[in-house]
């Protein structure tokens, strides 16, 4: 089947976002391809598309277990067969999972950067038929970019025990990082596709105040539909989610200091619009795939602009007009 029947077959989709396509090709021809494309521009399809049309099983190492989940049930839904082994599982369902895709006929695995380490992922990826290595989230393998994860640098070794080609993606990467990327994936050519990155449905608002809670409460009463509100430090989640739900807007906080069980409930009631804004840090929204976000606040500035871009791009995926607000004043 040709690119464009597999996208049509699965995903009811009749053509291809821009650069899509090229990205595709680029994989089909066994070229190892790093692709830039902005949050919300389609990047699982990119790798999901020439996957299919292969022989084999896809690797893709994700960072994140609620979008391993994510992908997985969605790909299942569509029925094609995923795996993924993630932190929750017990050693046994590990092993029977590395079972399946070593001898069943499974198109994909997904796996978190921790994994590729162990000796058990080790010995069962020498049986496995890889079609592709995919490098979800790729700044991360960057010490340039700014989320960097040492255990990504373990996704270069896996590079020499499997002849497989690479498609790395991510939605932010400086010409550095996306150089860095390229040299420490060991590409054999470089290959970088890049879109454009304007989201004309998103409207980027910079605000100086004095009193940012009541800008805050003014964009949540304003704008309809689910909300993210960033902020620097744990604490402030939790006072500010508690000053919004004081305001009668419903509410919840999210930080890496929570428990894993605690984390997943919050994201979910999130997700399915039972809490409508998540006051969060950074440590909320890599791989959170919600279409309908209508606006992202910065109530504290991030650290760079290509964190601020990331973030701000999780609003208004479906399309439709969303907002992103930066607060800012003199302390900042």
């Amino acid at each position: 089947m040709t690119p464009l029947e597999i996208l049509k077959e699965y995903w009811g989709y009749d053509s291809f976002r821009p650069r899509q396509e090229d990205i595709v090709n680029a994989a089909l021809d066994d070229k190892d391809v790093l692709a830039i494309l902005p949050t919300g521009g389609g990047k699982s399809v990119c790798f999901q598309v020439p996957s299919m049309i292969r022989e084999g099983i896809a690797i893709v190492v994700t960072p994140l277990i609620a979008l391993m989940k994510d992908q997985v049930q969605n790909l299942n839904d569509r029925g094609i067969k995923a795996l993924c082994v993630n932190a929750g599982m017990s050693s046994r369902e590990v092993e029977l999972t590395l079972n399946n895709a070593a001898f069943g006929d499974f198109k994909f695995l997904y796996v978190s950067p921790e994994r590729l380490g162990t000796r058990l992922f080790r010995n069962y990826l020498l049986e496995m038929n890889v079609s592709y290595i995919v490098v979800d989230e790729a700044h991360c393998i960057s010490q340039w970019g700014y989320d960097f994860r040492p255990d990504y640098l373990q996704i270069g070794r896996i590079r020499e025990m499997v002849d497989a080609p690479v498609i790395a993606l991510t939605a932010t990467a400086t010409p550095q990082v996306a150089e860095d990327i390229m040299d420490r994936l060991g590409f054999k050519e470089k290959c970088l596709i890049k879109s454009g990155f304007e989201r004309p449905n998103l409207s980027y608002i910079v605000r100086r105040t004095e009193d940012k809670l009541g800008q805050l409460l003014g964009i949540c009463n304003g704008v309809p539909g689910t909300g993210i509100v960033y902020v620097r430090n744990r604490k402030k989640t939790e006072e500010l989610a508690a000053f919004l739900a004081s305001n009668g807007i419903s509410s919840s906080f999210y930080h890496a200091g929570l428990g894993p069980d605690s984390r997943s409930d919050r994201q979910a009631r999130w997700k399915d619009g039972r809490t409508r804004v998540m006051v969060c840090t950074n440590a909320f929204g890599m791989g959170i795939d919600k279409p309908d976000v209508r606006f992202v606040v910065h109530f504290d500035v991030p650290d760079s602009p290509e964190a601020y871009f990331q973030e701000a791009g999780r609003g208004g995926r479906d399309g439709k007009r969303s907002f992103a607000a930066l607060l800012w004043n003199n302390t900042d």
